[in-house]
């Protein structure tokens, strides 16, 4: 299974936090990532978000149809998302598209087996995978994506 963690992109402060939107920068962060997203990701992408604008917004660059989670929201906890995108037998390789510190810490569980308090930066990926060897399960990391050096 591929599971893909991208964390929103650069958003404006606000008082509702569900209500933020990117900003210019934002904007330009989610094209970038979703333009190497098409070109080199799975074609096989589930895509769920967060039901903040913010990740809507992002999940919206890749110009495809995704589903909104409300499990996914602002501080949910890293077993939700786990569950959410049906880790670690989900047919489908998933993206999700989230929030800090939920998305370090779903990284963090999966890769070094404890939650910790990882962090991605705003518009970056981490892509991960499960396999198989013989008889044990790995998991592994495909890409680390900086918004900024796409």
């Amino acid at each position: 299974m591929n599971l893909i963690l991208w964390r929103h992109a650069e958003a404006e402060d606000g008082p509702n936090d569900l209500q933020r939107v990117l900003t210019r920068r934002g904007h330009k962060q989610a094209e970038a990532v979703a333009a190497w997203l098409r070109a080199h990701g799975p074609s096989d992408l589930m895509v769920m978000a967060s039901p903040a604008v913010r990740t809507r917004q992002t999940a919206d660059a890749l110009g495809c149809d995704y589903t909104v989670v409300p499990e996914l929201a602002p501080e949910a906890a890293p077993a939700h998302v786990l569950a959410a995108s049906g880790w670690p037998l989900s047919p489908r390789s998933v993206l999700v598209v989230g929030h800090q510190p939920t998305l370090g810490r779903v990284a963090s569980t999966l890769l070094a087996g404890e939650d910790l308090p990882w962090s991605l930066k705003k518009g970056g990926l981490w892509w991960l995978a499960r396999r198989q060897r013989d008889e044990d399960f790995q998991v592994v990391v495909r890409a680390v994506i900086n918004p900024e050096f796409v």
